[in-house]
């Protein structure tokens, strides 16, 4: 086992002045399974293979333990990678599959039966190790090449995106798995997605890249309560967090008819930065819906005329039930423009389509950034 290091590790492509990968800067512990998460393009699947030895690297360093493997080729870092699209030989049998890497190493017979069949016991492959890939389904490829990985004994995993190819309800359950043979295994993980879903149940962390530049590098539950910048808050979280440009007012924000309590410094913040607006964002659960007819809170929250509802006029689009939950994606009027929200509602209780919602947000629940630099402004 070890800790993976990644110190202002750079990847710069001939031809292009512009680094995929700019100054990464990543402490991974020993036996923590890390995802590194973001829309394509972003330079996540680089950082893997930089990691890996597949991709040069143009500036600082990357370091497995106490090594510096910035310029070893891919052999000598104690590395095994599971790819996208599995990348199994098609001639050989599933047990020649997963052992072939140590017939490579010059291994004995009996060794890599004994290895093999452990690993086909744990992914759950023990009457398919005779078979070949062809006659598999998606799924158990999948195990077959984790299988392949695994019976190495490496230090360090690198998945490169490897429920892509999978349907939807076979990606819940591999990836279950995948997070829970981790974690029996401790072997330090570096996990590439661009389904922010995905990371945000697997990883023991999540770091969220946006051309090429770390953005923030925290625990699920951190990156979903406490965003650093707009762009994390929109990227992470499903359905997304709603992001919204309103103005700022005596002691705390202008929404719809409502003004909405912040925090002094977020405040305080936003005027030393020359801010008359800000974005707030609120996760669709952490809206209230206002009945007309008025109850304590929107009372209490309304500033304009007795009978002015509360909040913000949202008209409903569509409604996705679920069951117990229901979503709503509607618009709303703010600032003189259209936006789209999505509200979460009662399942047993959801509006009809055509109709109008008003909702306030929830004043602890609000997430307050820059308008001009994107930053994080409330606590």
């Amino acid at each position: 086992m070890a800790t993976v290091t990644f110190d202002k590790a750079t990847r710069i492509y001939p031809g292009s002045t512009k680094p995929a990968v700019d100054q990464l800067e990543i402490d991974i512990e020993d036996g923590e399974f890390l995802v590194l998460v973001g829309p394509s393009g972003c330079g996540k699947s680089t950082s893997l293979r930089m990691l890996a030895g597949l991709e040069d690297v143009n500036g600082g360093a990357i370091r497995i333990g106490d090594r510096d493997v910035t310029h070893l080729p891919p052999k000598d870092r104690d590395i095994a990678m599971v790819f996208q699209n599995y990348a199994l030989y098609p001639h050989m049998s599933v047990a020649d599959n997963m052992g072939f890497a140590l017939k490579i190493a010059g291994v004995n017979k009996a060794e890599i039966r004994k290895k093999v069949e452990e690993a086909a016991k744990i992914l759950d492959l023990t009457e398919y190790l005779d078979r070949k890939p062809k006659a598999l389904s998606g799924g158990q490829r999948q195990r077959v090449a984790m299988g392949r990985a695994i019976v190495r004994e490496p230090q360090v995993f690198l998945m490169d995106e490897p429920l892509s190819n999978l349907d939807a309800k076979l990606r819940v359950s591999t990836r279950t798995q995948i997070a829970s043979l981790q974690r029996r295994l401790g072997i330090t993980t570096v996990y590439v997605t661009h389904d922010q879903v995905e990371a945000m149940t697997m990883g023991d962390r999540v770091a969220v890249l946006k051309d090429g530049l770390l953005q923030q590098v925290d625990s699920p539950r951190n990156m979903y309560d406490r965003p650093v910048n707009l762009f994390v808050a929109g990227f992470i979280g499903s359905p997304a967090m709603n992001l919204i440009e309103v103005p700022i007012t005596d002691g705390g924000v202008k929404f719809g008819n409502s003004v909405v309590p912040v925090s002094r410094e977020a405040l305080s913040a936003a005027a030393d930065k020359g801010d008359t607006t800000v974005h707030v964002g609120v996760r669709p659960e952490h809206f209230d819906i206002v009945e007309l007819g008025g109850g304590e809170a929107a009372k209490s929250l309304s500033k304009n005329t007795s009978d002015a509802p509360a909040g913000l006029a949202v008209s409903v689009n569509v409604v996705e039930e679920l069951g117990a939950d229901g979503y709503v994606y509607g618009s709303a009027e703010v600032g003189g423009e259209h936006k789209d929200l999505v509200v979460r509602v009662n399942g047993r209780a959801v509006p009809e389509k055509g109709t109008e919602l008003h909702v306030v947000p929830r004043p602890g629940e609000l997430h307050v950034f820059s308008t001009k630099t994107g930053e994080r402004l409330s606590d």
